[in-house]
């Protein structure tokens, strides 16, 4: 390693003050950017091969068991029309728009079922019905899958070079980085990316996508209008306050699901892990930097998205199947492997997780192959000044 990279990979954490050397704090000898002893073809290998079978009946079922539970909440909102029953509404349909959005981010990767018209017409059904640009979503998602941990490259949580997030306004900043803001950020990022990209999800012309993509962009815009005109139609027929009731708060909580989950799948693990630029990068690198996290009660009803790093490597592989896999790979990975703390019924525990990450990793080195992220000191200081 160069001089350059080893300056650019000693870290401080505001909140315990410890020394990181290329992610290394001292109390580990494990180094979780050295290169891994083994090839991705090894993990492969140890995954059982039922493992990769997609059934589209069983992911079917998925869908109707998840599309039953919405309609019966949304009854039971619209009959008691209390607000002793709202607040638990809430919370319990969101987190349904969010298992939908599971369902519908499978069909994107074709763990769904090998059948592509099957994937893409429950795709646009699931994802345009949460207010979702199917197609445009799922090819920025298959990016973010070929470029994970890729700080030039990724597409999802990417990191900013330190020139670029000093050239942010403090209040862009905030945005990003102080509660609540970043836990809406999901709608925002559809219409312009992250700070430092361009291009928008609903725009067929954008960087994006290749021109090949332009026609799938535009129906999955058809999709997402049509949606809109039926939440429009509904505020007309019904009222704006009981859509908003029964379809906005819900919609907002989903998007609180989406960015805590994804965020949490790439950041707040308690030793830092590397980001990586040019040779130092491959597919299985940038892999093995995602964390598996355990959501309590909750693994079941999103369908074990939380079951992230075989997902990453492997994302054909159907989500019914990726607890089971995660076990026989588990050997191969060793110490690469980060056995995420155990919940309890709510996971409570990952607030203090998800706080900590967005006070402490805020950018990378503009230099060097291996980087970590560094804490701008004065961000939250300047909070209070203001």
């Amino acid at each position: 390693m160069s001089p350059s990279m080893k300056e650019t990979s000693f870290e401080t954490t505001m909140e315990n003050k410890v020394e990181f050397v290329n992610g290394i704090n001292g109390q580990d000898d494990f180094d979780p950017s050295a290169a891994p002893p083994f090839r991705i073809a090894d993990i492969r290998a140890a995954i059982p091969k039922h493992c990769w079978v997609k059934n589209p009946w069983r992911s079917m079922s998925y869908v109707f068991r998840d599309v039953i539970v919405v309609f019966a909440l949304l009854a039971a909102a619209a009959y008691f029309d209390s607000w002793f029953v709202w607040p638990v509404y809430w919370v319990a349909q969101g987190t349904m728009f969010w298992a939908l959005f599971v369902l519908g981010h499978d069909c994107g990767h074709g763990s769904f079922s090998d059948a592509p018209i099957l994937n893409n017409v429950v795709g646009h059904i699931l994802h345009s019905a949460i207010l979702v640009p199917y197609h445009g979503w799922r090819i920025s998602h298959k990016t973010h899958h070929q470029n994970h941990g890729n700080v030039e490259k990724d597409e999802s949580w990417v990191p900013m070079p330190e020139k670029v997030y000093k050239s942010l306004g403090i209040r862009t900043r905030l945005l990003r980085f102080a509660i609540p803001f970043p836990l809406f950020a999901y709608p925002m990022y559809l219409w312009y990316r992250s700070p430092g990209k361009t291009g928008s999800h609903f725009n067929p012309n954008s960087s994006l996508f290749s021109p090949q993509d332009r026609e799938h962009v535009l129906t999955s815009q058809a999709c997402w209008i049509a949606m809109v005109v039926f939440l429009v139609y509904s505020s007309f027929v019904f009222g704006s306050a009981i859509t908003f009731k029964l379809y906005g708060v819900p919609y907002l909580i989903f998007v609180v699901w989406l960015d805590v989950v994804t965020y949490l799948h790439h950041h707040g693990y308690e030793q830092k892990l590397p980001w990586y630029r040019g040779k130092e990068w491959s597919y299985l690198r940038g892999g093995l930097t995602t964390v598996d996290r355990d959501y309590g009660v909750f693994n079941n009803i999103q369908h074990d998205i939380g079951t992230h790093v075989i997902h990453h490597l492997f994302p054909q592989i159907p989500h019914y199947h990726l607890v089971e896999a995660t076990k026989a790979a588990k050997p191969v990975i060793g110490q690469y492997y980060r056995e995420p703390r155990k919940s309890g019924p709510i996971p409570t525990h990952l607030i203090k997780i998800l706080v900590s990450s967005l006070k402490e990793d805020h950018y990378v080195s503009n230099n060097g192959d291996i980087v970590f992220y560094q804490t701008d000191p004065n961000m939250f200081s300047v909070r209070k000044t203001e």
